[in-house]
């Protein structure tokens, strides 16, 4: 089959046809007017000829006029790739010869440098897309432009947006034009542009039509003939929208905050670690006295705030206490909501009697003994933390006598309900937040953030900076192996050492501590550093490359950490004889800091542990379920939910079909490289409907996270396994968690795109005395690799040569 009309097309024949053809033909079937035409099939392009017969006869039905030729590869228009553009169009065809030749030129953009790299970066085989071609009547527009069924700047899927331009719409696709743009949101306006009021009506319902059928936001090309028809020239799923909150049954809009970066990940959770950190964070706030649930919205941890932010007592301190953890970008989305009328305080806000204020009472009963006791005692607060870290260690250990999957799930199961929040190890971690935070409203007009920035370096006791220095030790006895971990690929030496064939250079022992540590290691769906070993081994041939021992991470954290008991000294000097009492409190504060600060890290750390075995026995029930022929590998296990592997081990229920559609959103999400800070159940980002701000003179503004300025290359990095980080290089990333920190050790200066001040990464550059700013705004796609860049840590910008 080698041409067909245009009009049996489907879905079904999707392998033959391609998407855009098969997009039209439902399109014709569901009666919109599409111009006439037909679809040249893969089997002719696999065939490698031109099936000029059959293409000439079809041609002349068409009446031998004007045609446009346009390319339908099998991997075009789906919902998850769109390929607009990469491929090529031929418009105003005519004649036999002239056709022959557009539909050659069709299936050689195939494999155009532009199509081939846009399906390597969505991980499509090359060797497998085909390209079937689409010849269609050519419709002569007074208009064309696109329709998108959702606002794609803003989110907003209660409004649509229209780009317009007189005659074809290639100018609207290529942008070579300027175009009209319209928003439409139901309230009517007088006509302007190019286009009546008639016809952003006409265009509405067609949105409305299309999605309601397709199910999903619609990107629409339409064009507008002389005569004023309507027609539809394409119709695919809206790739780049972010995903929608999952629909509620609340009259009004509901605010959602993204949690995954306080922790430094914006990479999609698996199903099987989401399960488990919904529990732990609730969990968590719920100590804290805290009530919010936590929502999956594109495999991302979002927090519904709704309720805190219309209860008249929370709102009060709401965007104050995100301030640690969640940072400035989350505080000003968060501010614009408490602004919003919608959002105004209700009478209907959160309960505070009965047993949940009982539970709160008791809560902060116990906070402020707890941190009252770490501030009095800090060096006792941290013994105790210590040993209830390493009983946690002990107890998350399996115990020997597990055989079956079924055994083994039990004990899964068990340890999702037990409650590791221990006072002993939460508390201190409070007292020494706390205690680095508050001395800035103390000393304002006193101490600037650098300053305190600075006296809060080279902190002790820090979990994550103490692992680093490990790894740095290793690298630097690494003596006679240099050359061997210099020049061999990281994932082939992880190969050889799990195989047992690489030389003693320490690893084992660093991996018995630290192993159960990776990238993005609070998914209980990731492999740790024990499964994985090449991160460790990239970080490894970076320390290898420095070769100034003043530029050493030992010699730099020394440096930090002298500097900071320097700058202590003279602030609490200088504050005590400015404001004698808020100089002596403030002391008093910066002091227990830099006793307690540096456990932040510890918690996390010491939570991993029962993660690392939950993890372990998920696997061997996986690779029992992989033995029966229920899962196709060990670890697709990670793509399923707890209730549903007790199907699998207990009824032998085959999730095989489950596994494979959550991997395909799974494998798409994880291309998403900007995630928005707060979404509205409407879809509206937050953040895209804020007014922008500018740093001046073309910097990039962000937030000051460690003093310094430093000039150097900037190295943009999105996996820390594979980055090759020289001395001095700036990192930029989207966002860090401690896996990226062995990175710190070779970079001068960190930028990120999200963050807080106390978050991992620009407490691990304070530590390290390395300028940091947070919170620029698209920094990765901003800056490139090789620029030369200025990181202001005390001005919180970044300026690019």
């Amino acid at each position: 089959m080698h041409v067909i009309p245009l009009s049996e097309a489907t879905t079904d024949l999707l392998d033959l046809v391609g998407g855009k053809a098969a997009g039209l033909g439902e399109l014709i079937r569901r009666g919109e007017r599409v111009p006439e035409g037909f679809c040249v099939t893969t089997e002719a392009h696999r065939l490698g000829v031109v099936p000029a017969a059959e293409v000439v006869a079809a041609y002349q039905r068409l009446g031998a006029g004007p045609v446009a030729v346009r390319s339908s590869a099998t991997a075009e228009d789906l919902p998850d790739a769109s390929f607009a553009g990469q491929q090529d169009t031929v418009l105003d065809v005519v004649g036999a010869p002239e056709l022959i030749a557009a539909i050659e030129k069709c299936w050689a953009s195939l494999h155009s440098d532009r199509a081939t790299a846009y399906r390597d970066a969505r991980q499509i085989d090359n060797r497998q897309v085909r390209m079937a071609v689409v010849v269609q009547r050519m419709i002569t527009p007074t208009v064309a432009g696109v329709l998108f069924t959702a606002n794609p700047l803003t989110g907003r899927r209660d409004e649509m947006a229209v780009d317009a331009a007189p005659g074809l719409g290639t100018a609207v696709v290529d942008g070579a034009a300027t175009v009209d743009h319209y928003v439409l949101d139901g309230v009517s306006r007088p006509d302007t542009g190019c286009l009546t009021s008639a016809h952003l009506a006409d265009l509405r319902a067609t949105g409305e039509r299309l999605q309601a059928h397709f199910g999903c936001p619609q990107d629409i090309e339409w064009a507008i003939d002389a005569q004023d028809v309507q027609w539809l020239l394409q119709a695919r799923p809206i790739t780049t929208m972010f995903p929608q909150p999952p629909a509620t049954d609340k009259p009004l809009p509901r605010v959602y905050l993204e949690f995954g970066h306080v922790q430094g990940m914006l990479r999609p959770v698996t199903p099987m670690g989401m399960a488990t950190l919904r529990t732990q964070i609730t969990a968590m706030l719920a100590a804290l006295g805290v009530r919010v649930e936590i929502v999956d919205i594109g495999g991302r941890l979002y927090g519904d705030l709704t309720d805190l932010a219309r209860d008249r007592s929370s709102r009060k301190r709401l965007v104050k206490l995100m301030a640690v953890d969640f940072g400035p970008r989350a505080q000003a989305v968060m501010q614009h909501v408490l602004d919003d009328p919608r959002f105004a305080p209700t009478n209907g806000g959160p309960r505070r009697g009965g047993a949940a204020g009982a539970a709160s009472l008791r809560t902060a009963r116990r906070a402020v003994v707890g941190i009252l006791r770490a501030l009095a005692r800090p060096d006792t607060a941290r013994i105790r933390m210590f040993e209830a870290v390493e009983r946690l260690r002990t107890r998350s250990t399996a115990p020997a006598d597990l055989r079956t999957a079924a055994d083994r799930l039990r004990f899964v199961q068990a340890a999702q309900d037990a409650d590791d929040s221990a006072d002993a190890i939460m508390w201190p971690i409070v007292a020494g937040m706390l205690a680095a935070a508050l001395p800035a409203a103390l000393l304002k007009g006193i101490a600037g953030p650098d300053e305190i920035h600075t006296v809060l370096g080279g902190m002790p006791h820090n979990v994550t900076i103490e692992m680093d220095l490990a790894l740095w030790r290793l690298a630097q006895g690494a003596g006679e192996h240099r050359r061997l971990l210099l020049d061999t690929p990281p994932a082939e030496l992880a190969t050889r050492y799990l195989r047992g064939t690489l030389p003693d250079i320490g690893m084992a022992a660093f991996l018995e501590a630290y192993g159960h540590r990776g990238v993005a290691e609070v998914d209980l769906g990731v492999p740790r550093w024990e499964e994985d070993p090449a991160p460790v081994f990239a970080a490894v041939a970076n320390y290898l490359r420095v070769t100034d021992p003043r530029q050493g991470p030992d010699e730099r954290f020394r440096q930090a950490a002298v500097a900071a008991e320097r700058a202590l000294a003279e602030l609490i000097g200088r504050a005590r004889r400015r404001r004698p009492v808020r100089g002596t409190i403030a002391g008093f504060l910066l002091r227990r800091a830099r006793s307690l600060a540096g456990l932040r890290e510890t918690g996390k750390f010491a939570g991993l542990y029962p993660l690392r075995e939950t993890r372990r026995q998920l696997l061997l029930i996986g690779a029992d379920l992989h033995g029966t022929g229920l899962l196709d590998r060990p670890d697709d296990i990670m793509f399923l939910t707890l209730d549903e592997v007790h199907a699998a081990v207990h009824e032998g229920v085959d999730p095989r079909a489950t596994v494979t559609s959550r991997r395909a959103v799974h494998r798409r999400e994880l291309r998403r490289r900007t995630v928005p800070v707060a979404l509205l159940s409407d879809g509206t980002d937050v953040e895209a409907v804020l007014p922008s701000t500018a740093a001046g003179d073309g910097a990039l503004a962000g937030v000051g996270a460690s003093a310094g300025r430093v000039t150097g290359p900037a190295r943009v990095v999105h996996d820390p396994g594979t980055a090759h980080v020289e001395p001095g290089d700036v990192l930029v990333a989207a966002t860090t968690d401690p896996g990226w920190t062995p990175l710190f050790l070779t970079a001068a200066a960190l930028v990120t795109e999200t963050g807080a001040i106390m978050a991992h990464g620009p407490t691990v550059a304070r530590e390290y005395g390395i300028p940091a700013v947070i919170c620029v705004p698209d920094a990765t796609r901003t800056i490139t690799t090789g620029q030369i860049v200025t990181v202001d840590g005390g001005a919180g910008t970044v300026t690019v040569h």
